[in-house]
């Protein structure tokens, strides 16, 4: 996964603090989501794909981390 390892950790820590923040206005998705989560009412698959959308990020930021960290 050499493409992963070419992406830098601040690239990365950025598109995942902006993408968990958006939209700005007038509440971020994930916020959104998680209410619908915890109401019971997230049960569109489009509402899932968004909330994986928005963490894809995040999830390359951990994976990219473990990959580091298991190699040492």
């Amino acid at each position: 996964m050499k493409w992963l390892d070419d992406i830098s950790y601040i690239f990365l820590i950025a598109a995942a603090i902006l993408m968990a923040m958006m939209p700005f206005q007038p509440e971020p998705h994930l916020i959104e989501k998680y209410q619908l989560w915890v109401a019971g009412d997230l049960h569109k698959a489009v509402d899932v794909f968004d909330v994986l959308w928005h963490l894809l990020p995040t999830f390359l930021l951990i994976f990219k981390f473990m990959r580091v960290r298991h190699r040492k």
